[in-house]
C-alpha cells in the first residue's frame, strides 16, 4: 500500500470513530429545540427574502456545536473502550490498528473543544449547556455505561441537553420549555437500555421494559397536544411513522434477544430519534418544517451503510 492510499486509509478510520450518520440525529435535536423557541419564522422570513440569512448564524453556530459535541463524545467512547474492543470487536479502528488510541484522543478533545467554542458564539447559556454536555458524555464514555442504572440515564441526558441547546437560541424560553427534554431522555434510557445485549445477547425483561418506555415517550408527545401552542393534528402522521418504525424492532428483540437483533433494534431506535424529533418539531411548527426535518433521516440511513452506527 502506499503512502497516499495509507493515508487516505487512517482518515477513513478517524471518519468511522465520529459516527457520521449518528450526527445527523444531533442536528434533529437542534433543529427541534429551534422550533420549540418558536425561531422557525427566521427561516421563512429569510426563504421570503424579508430578512437577512444572517438571522440564521445562530442556527449555524449550534449545528456546528452538535456535530462537535456528539462526535467528540462518541470518539472518546473508542478511546476508553480500546481494551474491550480489542476482544469483542477487532474490527473496530482503534484496535485493528488502523487509528490509534492517542490520535483518537486528540480528535475527540480538538471536536468538544470546537463544539464547546462554536456554541459560546451564539450565548453564555449555549456555551454552559456545550460544557454540561461535554461533562455528562465523558462521564458516560469513562464510568457511566458500565453501570445498569445509571448508564442509561446519564447517557438520556446528554440527549436532552443537546435538545435544550436547540432551545438556547432563545434563551428565554428554557424555563418554558425544558420539560421537552424528558422526551428524548426517556426515549435514550429506553435505547440505551437495550442496547447492553449487543454483543452477548439480552434479556427479555430488558426489552419489556424499554418497550414500555418507548410507550411512554409516543404518549407524552400525544400529550403535548394540550399545550395552547403546539399542533397535534401536524405530529399525528410523523408520531404514527415513528411508532411503526420503533415498536416491531422493540417487540422483535424481546421476543429474540440475541445479539444481532438487539443491535438491528438499536440501530433502529437511533435513526428513530430524527422521526421522533420530526413529530415534536411538527406540533411547534408545522408539518412542512416536521418533513423538512425528516428528510435527515434518508441522509442518515445512507451513511448508516457506510459506517458504524452502534
Amino acid at each position: 500500500m502506499n503512502t497516499t492510499s495509507m493515508q487516505s486509509a487512517s482518515l477513513w478510520a478517524y471518519l468511522q470513530l465520529m459516527r457520521p450518520a449518528n450526527i445527523l440525529t444531533a442536528w434533529a435535536d437542534i433543529l427541534l429545540g429551534y422550533a420549540a423557541a418558536g425561531q422557525v419564522s427566521q427561516i421563512q422570513a429569510v426563504l421570503a427574502g424579508t430578512v437577512s440569512i444572517v438571522e440564521l448564524v445562530p442556527l449555524g453556530w449550534l449545528l456546528l456545536a452538535t456535530t462537535g459535541l456528539y462526535a467528540g463524545a462518541v470518539v472518546f467512547n473508542d478511546v476508553f473502550d480500546a481494551e474491550l474492543d480489542a476482544e469483542e470487536r477487532p474490527e473496530r479502528p482503534i484496535p485493528s490498528g488502523r487509528a490509534s488510541r492517542q490520535g483518537a484522543t486528540i480528535l475527540g478533545s480538538v471536536l468538544l473543544l470546537g463544539g464547546i467554542a462554536a456554541a459560546a458564539q451564539v450565548s453564555l447559556i449555549s456555551a454552559l449547556l456545550a460544557i454540561a454536555i461535554t461533562i455528562a458524555a465523558l462521564l458516560y464514555d469513562s464510568a457511566g455505561k458500565h453501570q445498569d442504572q445509571f448508564g442509561p440515564i446519564n447517557m438520556g441526558l446528554c440527549r436532552g441537553g443537546n435538545l435544550l441547546l436547540g432551545i438556547s437560541a432563545a434563551p428565554e424560553l428554557l424555563s418554558d420549555r425544558w420539560f421537552l427534554a424528558l422526551i428524548p431522555i426517556v426515549y435514550i434510557i429506553a435505547v440505551t437500555a437495550i442496547s447492553r445485549g449487543e454483543v452477548q445477547g439480552g434479556k427479555r425483561e430488558t426489552g419489556i421494559a424499554a418497550l414500555v418506555l418507548a410507550g411512554a415517550v409516543i404518549s407524552a408527545i400525544l400529550l403535548l397536544g394540550f399545550l395552547p401552542v403546539y399542533h397535534l393534528l401536524a405530529a399525528v402522521p410523523f408520531v404514527l411513522l415513528f411508532a411503526g418504525l420503533i415498536l416491531p424492532a422493540f417487540i422483535k428483540a424481546t421476543q429474540d434477544p440475541s445479539p444481532k437483533t438487539i443491535q438491528n433494534a438499536v440501530k433502529s431506535g437511533v435513526l428513530s430519534l430524527i422521526v421522533m424529533d420530526a413529530a415534536v418539531a411538527a406540533g411547534f411548527a408545522g408539518w412542512l418544517y416536521g418533513a423538512m426535518l425528516l428528510v435527515l433521516l434518508p441522509l442518515s440511513m445512507l451513511l448508516a451503510r457506510l459506517f458504524a452506527v452502534t
